[in-house]
C-alpha cells in the first residue's frame, strides 16, 4: 500500500507544475486530493525527503529541493538506495546504523564547530517539544545528519546518506505513526542529550558508546515481541 502512496505522490508532483523552492500544499489538502490517510502521506513524504527530492521544515513545511522533471543528479544514490531497500530488513538496517554511526560519532566528537554544536543543541531541544510524530521524525533525521556532517569526513557522510535512505524506506515504513508527538519519556530524548554531550566535551569514545547505546536500544524496541 504505501508504494502506491509513493507512486500517486510522485506523480501528483510531477504533474503539478511546481518549480525548485515551492511549498507544497498542507498535509490535509493532499490527503484529499491523493485519497489517502496522513500517516500513509507522512510515510511517503519521508520517502522523498531522503530522495533529496523535498525539504521538511518544522513550522514552515515541505518544499522542493528541485524540479521534479530536472535531471537527476544524485539519480545513482537514489537507485542505490531503491535496490537495497528491497533487499534489506529492519535488522539488517539497524545493524548497520551499528556499525557506522558509532565511529561517525567519534570523529564528530573531534571535528565538531562551535555552530555545529548550537544546531545539535537546538535540535534535542526542538525533539522534545515536537507535537506530532512526522516533526519528530525531520528533527530525529537531521539530527544524525548533523553528526554525519560534523565528522568532517565527506565519504563517510556520503555512506550516511545512503543508509539513512535505506533506514526510512525500510524502517519508517513498518512504524504506524500518529498525530500525537513522542512521550515526554520517550527513550530516544535522553539517548540524544548523552550523544551531544559527549560531543560537547569532545569526547569521541564517550560520543561512540552514547551513540552505539543509543541504536542498540531502538534495535531492541523494534524487535521486541509484542505485549
Amino acid at each position: 500500500m504505501q508504494d502506491t502512496v509513493l507512486i500517486r505522490l510522485r506523480n501528483w508532483i510531477s504533474s503539478s507544475g511546481l518549480a525548485k523552492g515551492a511549498r507544497m500544499p498542507p498535509e490535509r489538502e493532499l490527503c484529499a486530493t491523493l485519497g489517502v490517510s496522513r500517516a500513509e502521506l507522512r510515510k511517503a513524504l519521508l520517502l522523498l525527503e531522503a530522495e533529496d527530492l523535498l525539504a521538511r521544515e518544522v513550522g514552515r513545511g515541505t518544499f522542493l529541493t528541485r524540479n521534479p522533471r530536472a535531471p537527476r543528479v544524485n539519480g545513482g544514490r537514489e537507485r542505490t538506495i531503491a535496490e537495497l531497500a528491497e533487499s534489506t530488513g529492519l535488522v539488517e538496517a539497524m545493524n548497520a546504523r551499528l556499525a557506522l554511526e558509532p565511529n561517525i560519532a567519534k570523529l564528530a566528537a573531534l571535528h565538531t564547530t562551535p555552530k555545529q554544536l548550537r544546531g545539535l543543541r537546538d535540535m534535542t531541544a526542538a525533539m522534545r517539544s515536537a507535537t506530532n510524530w512526522a516533526a519528530y521524525e525531520v528533527l530525529d533525521g537531521d539530527f544524525h545528519e548533523a553528526i554525519a556532517a560534523a565528522s568532517g569526513n565527506s565519504l563517510l557522510q556520503a555512506l550516511h546518506k545512503i543508509l539513512n535512505g535505506v533506514r526510512l524506506t525500510v524502517v519508517w515504513r513498518q512504524l504506524t505513526t500518529s498525530d500525537r508527538g513522542p512521550d515526554q519519556s520517550y527513550h530516544s530524548f535522553d539517548e540524544h542529550d548523552a550523544i551531544f554531550a559527549a560531543l560537547e566535551n569532545r569526547d569521541g569514545q564517550a560520543a561512540s558508546a552514547a551513540m552505539q547505546a543509543h541504536l542498540q536500544s531502538t534495535l531492541s524496541i523494534m524487535t521486541a515481541p509484542p505485549d
